[in-house]
């Protein structure tokens, strides 16, 4: 496995990152499954791991604390968020000082350990005051509980905002962002990925097989079915319809690209997840597993180099800073700016 510097934090993760999303109620409800895929990705150099509070309403990071017992807790770099909606309290989500201090403690708790290596506002709100948002985690530093933190799907003007706060307040920067990232949703490339670069922040991706419209599952001629999680189906309804002229677009750069990894020798999966790390902005790629099959699965890609060539005629098919489905960059969740009130409507 090949370890990479994550950003300037002087700490070394792995290229892949184990996503804990569906471990829990929302994908893999078996605990001990679940603990022995954790530990089959850290027998393959697998050190960084990635949850969250909300993933399968804290059982996922519960899961997560019974496997990194004893001495493991020690190798692994370990990464959990706050801020989505946790139940229907409207004081239990987001980015204020009341709730990230109760988060913190709640995940520290669940997750059995006395420090989080890295903390990620899963949103940066816009109804908080940026500063409110760094002069916690700031404390948190300072208090030992947490590492770094970073930020997931922030838009690049909110990182430069965040950088330019923590300069002239004197707070803790910003370390990380972890935005979605794939071969079928590449908008991030055109400020995102640079702009962390600018400012030499690690980049951890989510969803490499864009929701598993990479698996090479999804071609041309063959049943188009949504995931295997029956709570994914629930919280995406509509995201695998292939009459939507989005998914049918979608459904064709998925089966160009298909042929074209089957053309290079590989399997679409190893290309995809290639296709990710080989950024020069990029850290390491999350990939979550509902099953050992599917980590199996991504392990291969582990050490597989995309050629210039296929890399050309990628581009061909999706071009750079380009997301066939607007939708999957998840603008609608971190900012309002595209809302109709927001566009003159």
């Amino acid at each position: 496995m090949d370890y990479r510097p994550l950003g300037r934090t002087g700490v070394s993760v792995s290229r892949l990152c184990l996503g804990a999303m569906m471990f829990g109620a929302f994908g893999n409800a078996d605990h001990d499954d679940s603990i022995k895929i954790i530990y089959r990705a850290l027998d393959a150099g697998i050190n960084f791991i990635d949850t969250a509070d909300v993933y399968s309403g804290g059982e996922s990071e519960q899961i997560v604390g019974k496997a990194l017992t004893g001495s493991l807790r020690d190798d692994v770099v370990l990464a959990t968020k706050a801020g989505l909606p946790f139940g229907d309290d409207p004081n239990r989500r987001g980015t204020s000082r009341r709730w990230i201090t109760k988060a913190v403690d709640d995940s520290l708790r669940r997750l059995g350990t006395d420090w989080i290596d890295l903390y990620q506002v899963h949103r940066l709100d816009a109804a908080v005051d940026i500063d409110e948002t760094l002069g916690v985690l700031s404390d948190l530093v300072h208090a030992g509980k947490i590492r770094m933190f970073g930020a997931s799907t922030a838009a690049a003007s909110e990182i430069v905002e965040a950088h330019w706060t923590a300069e002239r307040r004197g707070r803790e920067r910003l370390r990380t962002e972890q935005p979605p990232y794939s071969l079928l949703t590449r908008a991030v490339e055109y400020d995102v990925l640079p702009t962390c670069r600018r400012y030499g922040m690690g980049v951890l991706t989510y969803s490499p097989l864009a929701g598993g419209w990479l698996t090479g599952r999804y071609r041309k001629g063959r049943d188009v079915a949504g995931p295997g999680s029956v709570a994914r189906q629930q919280r995406f309804p509509g995201a695998y319809d292939a009459t939507s002229p989005a998914n049918a677009a979608k459904l064709d750069a998925a089966d160009a690209l298909g042929a074209l990894a089957e053309e290079a020798g590989m399997t679409l999966v190893q290309m995809a997840i290639a296709f990710v790390t080989r950024h020069p902005a990029v850290t390491s790629a999350i990939v979550g597993p509902r099953t050992m099959d599917h980590l199996d699965s991504y392990l291969t890609a582990d050490g597989v180099e995309l050629s210039g060539d296929v890399l050309d005629r990628i581009d061909e098919i999706v071009p750079p800073g380009h997301t066939v489905n607007i939708a999957d960059n998840m603008w609608n969740t971190s900012t309002r700016t595209l809302d109709a009130a927001f566009r003159r409507r």
